[in-house]
């Protein structure tokens, strides 16, 4: 296959004749273990690792590759190689890292859609698509919302999900599908163009390894029975992987994710919350938080019944986070530049001893 199959393109190209890259060989990152990643290139994958230099030149963990970077490496005899660099990102979707108080967690990079997968019986919950939307949203990715298991529920409870959705969420297409009879396959097929890249957001057990080997033809995932008690599919993922579909689309498969922490910066809770932030602009006071200011139209609107009081409530939340986060970064960084300051001075203090 060739390198435009899995999504190169003429401005990573160009990136890579104008920083004198065209000594190294380019690949797509296709998966990761623990800083160790498979990387596909035109003669094949490839186990990689990163260079020294990038490792010590790299700010944070978001400087590291990522399933879906593309990245310029050196291969050796022995079949192992070395990243030098990693070439511009066109998107990348993250979260906040667990455990890990102001870092991001990359997800994926290079996406073009997100596929969000719930399950429409007892998985489904309103609040945490409104939480992948703006990840989605804060990224530039397009998302679509696609509904799993749906021969486990009844028409009329189905009705009553898309009704709800679509109260809450505007323009965002939405594909209910069934694994068993395979009913909605054939419009999520519809929207899958070659090399375009594809990234599946949900929890465990959502059916996102039964939807992956379904679009790419064969077993790639191994799919574990579903649990009487919950009817939720185990949890069989484990890692980030990058796979190319039956139709030449790339889809990136990723673990289920018990928490989506908001680490938004770039507008996407505006997006996602659209209506919320257009009435804001009525407030009475600019820097008004819609909690109990006079003159809210926010509040207004809420008492009217005009925006969902559930809907309001996420939004307050994720605005907290998203504060939060941010304000623990700024913290970080005056700390490391502290930090930075010290260490200046004591280098200085000891040279001067030395003379």
């Amino acid at each position: 296959m060739k390198l435009e199959d899995f999504g190169y393109n003429d401005k990573l190209e160009k990136f890579r004749v104008e920083n004198n890259l065209k000594d190294f060989e380019v690949g797509r990152v296709v998966s990761e273990h623990k800083e160790r990643y498979i990387v596909k290139t035109e003669k094949g994958e490839l186990e990689a690792e990163i260079t020294g230099n990038l490792r010590f030149s790299s700010n944070t963990r978001e400087d590291f590759p990522a399933v879906g970077d593309w990245v310029a490496l050196t291969q050796y005899d022995s079949g192992f190689s070395l990243i030098h660099k990693v070439l511009p990102r066109s998107s990348m979707i993250s979260r906040q890292n667990v455990g890990q108080a102001g870092e991001k967690q990359i997800i994926a990079t290079n996406i073009d859609y997100a596929l969000i997968v719930q399950a429409a019986d007892r998985d489904f919950n309103i609040n945490r698509l409104e939480r992948y939307l703006t990840i989605c949203n804060s990224s530039k990715v397009s998302p679509v919302i696609v509904l799993t298991k749906i021969d486990l529920i009844d028409e009329l409870r189905l009705s009553e999900i898309l009704e709800k959705i679509k109260v809450r969420i505007n323009n965002v297409p939405i594909i209910a599908i069934s694994n068993k009879s395979q009913d909605g396959y054939d419009k999520i097929k519809a929207i899958i163009e070659k090399a375009k890249t594809y990234c599946m957001l949900g929890s465990s057990g959502v059916g996102k390894s039964t939807l992956l080997n379904r679009l790419s033809g064969k077993t790639i995932m191994q799919t574990n029975t579903i649990s009487q008690s919950t009817n939720k599919g185990r949890h069989v993922t484990s890692h980030r992987q990058l796979v190319i579909l039956e139709n030449g689309g790339i889809l990136i498969d990723n673990p289920g994710m018990r928490e989506v922490g908001i680490a938004d910066s770039t507008g996407g809770l505006e997006i996602t919350f659209d209506r919320i932030f257009r009435l804001s602009h009525n407030c009475k006071f600019k820097d008004c938080t819609h909690t109990n200011e006079i003159g809210c139209a926010v509040l207004e609107a809420l008492e009217k019944g005009e925006i969902e009081k559930a809907s309001y409530e996420n939004y307050l939340k994720m605005e907290r986070e998203k504060t939060h986060f941010e304000s623990t970064i700024a913290e970080k960084r005056k700390k490391d530049k502290a930090f930075g300051k010290r260490l200046k001075d004591y280098k200085k203090d000891r040279n001067k001893k030395k003379y």
